[in-house]
């Protein structure tokens, strides 16, 4: 196991190189700079002169090519030093680390209830195979999986915050409320629980019913395996079957989609946050691109890239945990 993870580690450098290297290219090739879309929105009384924009473009490496501009940010970065915030002025992690616990405000509760709730759905279903409970709560998770989550957002979002205006009901976007500074502590906890309800419905939907007709289908296969006919015929109780017998095999392949929701856990959802005006790590990406904020762009990419690979090596070690049997050479 100790020299797979090293293989894996390497492995995993190399890739975040090639990554890091092909985006920063293309966000290099963008039409724009970060100093000519400033000079865009600037009125003639505040434009500057040629010199200083010369200045400005030494400052932040605009004056190289793109392959110079990587290579400077690269040599920072095994410094420790992800760059500054062209539009921000602020280093890049103060700018990522502002907005990762408000990410993980929406993407931690909704990881938390998918699991929660996909587990006894699954099992339930298991259970109940082929009844009329089962089929119609199986189509009505079809039902919710087909449907795009932004679509569900924008209508949630029609509804709640429009149709319900000026009503007890009425859920408006974003993270606070206008009066939330003047609130009491309690008040703040519940106005952003508050706001918190439509974006974590759109988060959840989608994953509640992809875990429980996922761990469905690997039960029906383990369940009639060759050990549950023989457990049921000396005389196992049914919960006991589908618990001790049945489940414990299923979970090598649950295993893995714990491990691979560790970006997502992070990365959140750009489009949800952007349709919630909710300031997490996908709006934060989104003005970036906007802005051609090239350090916060490369910042974000990086821990993005990072994460989905720590995310798999995560799983491949799970599954060794889970199961005895597997080894890594």
């Amino acid at each position: 196991m100790f020299h797979y993870l090293i293989r894996r580690i390497v492995f995993g450098f190399g890739t975040l190189l090639v990554i890091t290297c092909a985006v920063y290219a293309l966000v290099r090739h963008m039409p724009g700079t970060p100093l000519t879309l400033d000079l865009a929105e600037m009125s003639l009384d505040q434009q500057i002169s040629s010199s200083e924009m010369k200045r400005l473009e030494r400052q932040y490496h605009l004056d190289q090519p793109w392959y110079v501009g990587y290579w400077l940010w690269t040599a920072n970065l095994f410094q420790g030093d992800l760059g500054r915030s062209i539009k921000e002025k602020k280093p890049v992690s103060r700018v990522i680390g502002e907005r990762v616990p408000r990410t993980l405000l929406l993407s931690g509760t909704s990881l938390i209830l998918s699991y929660l709730l996909s587990l006894p759905l699954g099992l339930y279903s298991t259970a109940r195979s082929g009844r009329l409970d089962e089929r119609i709560t199986s189509t009505f998770l079809y039902m919710l999986y087909a449907v795009p989550t932004f679509v569900a957002g924008l209508l949630l979002l029609v509804f709640f915050y429009k149709d319900l205006a000026g009503t007890p009901f009425q859920l408006e976007p974003g993270m606070f409320s206008r009066n939330y500074s003047q609130l009491s502590t309690m008040g703040q906890i519940l106005d952003v629980a508050k706001h918190m309800i439509l974006p974590v419905i759109c988060f959840t939907y989608g994953s509640l019913a992809y875990y429980s007709r996922f761990i469905k289908s690997n039960m029906e296969e383990v369940v009639r395996q060759d050990y549950i006919r023989t457990a049921k015929a000396k005389g196992v109780g049914p919960v006991r079957i589908l618990l001790h017998h049945a489940f414990r095999n299923t979970l090598i392949p649950y295993v893995t989609m714990i491990g691979l929701t560790l970006p997502a856990l992070i990365g959140g959802s750009v489009v949800l946050e952007y349709i919630f005006n909710w300031p997490g790590m996908g709006t934060l990406y989104l003005q970036a691109l906007s802005q051609r904020d090239y350090p916060v762009i490369m910042g974000l990419t990086l821990m993005f890239s990072a994460l989905t690979l720590l995310g798999q090596l995560l799983a491949d070690v799970l599954y060794a945990v889970v199961d005895p049997r597997i080894s890594y050479q």
